[in-house]
């Protein structure tokens, strides 16, 4: 007996898994403090093992300053900038990359270990794997997302960002999901499949509502419509649509708020009757039921709060706070959809 409960599930790795977690979450954060801050193309170069040790004396600082004032974002936003200027938002992008690697020591390192001692549940490798070589990628999409502010852009590609954004909530989703996996060891009985179907709706509405909102703060589209329920007085923006589909979709200010804003009710509608329909559900469990009434509190708390944001011009600790529920209100509805697939 004892030897089937080590193969199939182990606490230590949930721990481990989600604390991983809640790194991805702290690197989302101080992401969106280098894009708020203006930060992102303060590093011209994509180094990852030399590039983990910051400038040291004037010389250094100099020359990353010097490649830094050869970018479009120097010359057509930041001329006259001072190297003490230079060096906030350095760090801030230093502190970004930082993270990035210290989130891929926290997993290989233990990673490895538990799989010498085999104590990560043999069902559980694979997906333990494939969490390694996405934030690999991730690391690379990243400089791929930078590269595009280096040349002809003064910012990033707004989808570029999306794409960087995403991929971080995926992988802290897909953490979450194996923390528990690991924590309880594999399901004995499942619920019928209309409560998956749904619940994993719900999950999926509240991904795609941040994919819209990386295209928005990739359009710096928080800064303008600033009224509500309204969009400057109307009901559709005045730039609606933009010049082109992919353009309406990704590279215009009203219309990506507004996309932004309609799923945002969707998700609101959603979210309250999937708790109204789990406080009816008699063969769910208690902590399912609390969990669907948790969902509908944070997306709740999260349109206010994005109303309000807004409204206030997207200030950095208001933006980053929206920021920060949305990673609690995937974590959370990853956790109900988790949940009712057990009796």
């Amino acid at each position: 007996m004892t030897s089937f409960l080590r193969s199939d599930r182990s606490r230590p790795v949930a721990v481990w898994l989600l604390i991983v977690a809640a790194l991805v979450v702290a690197m989302v954060a101080v992401g969106g403090a280098t894009r708020l801050t203006g930060s992102g193309l303060s590093i011209t170069e994509w180094r990852p093992v030399t590039g983990a040790i910051p400038p040291l004396n004037a010389a250094d600082w100099n020359s990353e300053f010097a490649k830094y004032q050869e970018i479009p974002q120097y010359k057509l936003l930041n001329r006259g900038m001072s190297l003490a200027e230079f060096k906030t938002i350095y760090w801030w992008e230093w502190i970004h990359r930082f993270l990035g690697r210290l989130v891929g020591a926290v997993f290989l390192i233990p990673f490895a270990i538990f799989l010498a001692r085999k104590e990560i549940p043999r069902r559980l490798v694979p997906r333990c794997i494939l969490l390694f070589l996405l934030g690999g990628l991730q690391g690379a999409i990243g400089w791929w997302m930078v590269a595009s502010g280096l040349s002809e852009r003064v910012y990033v590609a707004p989808e570029r960002l999306m794409v960087h954004l995403g991929l971080a909530f995926a992988l802290f989703a897909t953490l979450i999901w194996t923390a528990l996996d690991a924590w309880t060891g594999a399901a004995r009985q499942t619920l019928p499949s209309p409560w998956r179907r749904g619940a994993m709706l719900l999950v999926g509405l509240i991904f795609l509502q941040i994919l819209l909102g990386a295209l928005v703060a990739g359009n710096h589209a928080g800064y303008v419509y600033n009224d509500w329920p309204l969009m400057n007085g109307r009901l559709i923006p005045d730039d609606y649509p933009g010049k082109g589909v992919w353009a309406t979709i990704a590279h215009t200010q009203g219309p990506v708020q507004l996309h932004h804003r309609l799923i945002g009710y969707l998700l609101f509608g959603v979210a309250l009757f999937t708790a109204w329909r789990a406080a009816r559900t008699h063969y769910l469990s208690p902590q399912a039921k609390q969990l669907a009434l948790m969902v509908a509190a944070v997306v709740t708390l999260q349109a206010v709060l994005g109303v309000v944001t807004l409204m206030a011009g997207a200030p950095l600790g208001l933006a980053l706070a929206h920021q920060l529920v949305a990673a609690l209100m995937l974590g959370l509805a990853v956790g109900f959809a988790w949940r009712v697939r057990r009796v």
